[in-house]
């Protein structure tokens, strides 16, 4: 008996100056030239491919180990991008960073808007034969390996008792989402959910599909993802507090390539003095 295909799918562009996160550029009210944007969304994407492979392996690790003399499922990582250009500056980044313990297949996703981009790229590896969909963006360097493994656990267990196979989501620091996944059976797109004419949060626009359709859902912690300065600052905060933390709490994932480059830039994160606080005197007394 032959098992089923699954993908971890990491929905990307190139880093690139001028095109790659210039909401942290001094243009649009950041600190950071286009140059660095690009390199700090370089280290942030190193460290998801890691994370990434990091969930494939206990993955496929548990498919062997429950294969019981048939075909194991198999979990494999796709690179969605928009360009020939883009997928040849990521297989030279990835090359020079690498070797990784298995493959990186490409698709080119495609559309007028990201929301056709990203139900394209599902689209695609669906007709590769691939039974369940996990995405992320390549700015989630505190994304939790298990929120990975997780996810597909919860797509395997939805599928056995749902024909509409399950959704799975994990949200991000603003109402979105850092974290996507269901299966080929189903009935969930992303049309109307990151261009919405009416203002609904990207969240709010999934459960609302999900809803509607009947389609069982699970919701993993919130993951922040990195736009604009404030999320840096959180950022920086949260990476360093998970390196130290690491030292003595097995099983966390350190961004290192993203540390380094915290390092290689100077940055301290740091806050307003704060002289407010609520009077407590009657309280104590």
């Amino acid at each position: 008996m032959s098992g089923n295909k699954h993908a971890f799918l990491l929905f990307t562009k190139a880093p690139t100056p001028g095109a790659t996160k210039t909401r942290l550029t001094e243009a649009r009210g950041g600190i950071l030239t286009p140059e660095e944007a690009a390199d700090f969304y370089r280290s942030t994407l190193l460290d998801v491919v890691e994370i990434g492979f990091q969930a494939l392996k206990e993955l496929n690790q548990q498919a062997n180990a429950e294969a019981d003399g048939n075909d194991p499922d198999r979990y494999d990582f796709w690179v969605s991008c928009t360009s020939e250009n883009d997928q040849a500056g990521l297989e030279a980044l990835f090359e020079q960073a690498g070797p990784y313990p298995a493959p990186i297949f490409f698709i080119h996703d495609r559309g007028k808007t990201f929301d056709e981009h990203f139900d394209d790229a599902f689209r695609q590896l669906f007709q590769h034969g691939y039974h369940a969909i996990v995405s992320i963006g390549g700015d989630l360097p505190a994304m939790p390996v298990s929120h990975i493994v997780q996810a597909f656990q919860w797509l395997d267990y939805f599928d056995s008792f749902s024909e509409k196979g399950g959704f799975v989501q994990a949200p991000c620091q603003e109402c979105g989402v850092s974290l996507v996944g269901y299966t080929a059976a189903t009935p969930m797109d992303s049309d109307g959910v990151f261009y919405n004419p009416d203002g609904v949060p990207a969240l709010d626009a999934y459960i609302a599909k999900a809803a509607e359709r009947g389609v069982p859902v699970a919701s993993l912690t919130p993951v922040a993802d990195v736009d604009d300065m404030g999320d840096m600052a959180h950022m920086v905060s949260l990476l360093k507090a998970i390196a130290y933390s690491s030292r003595c709490q097995p099983g966390l994932f350190v961004a290192q390539h993203t540390l380094n480059w915290i390092k290689r830039m100077g940055l301290v994160i740091t806050t307003p003095p704060n002289l407010n606080h609520d009077p407590r005197e009657h309280i104590d007394a």
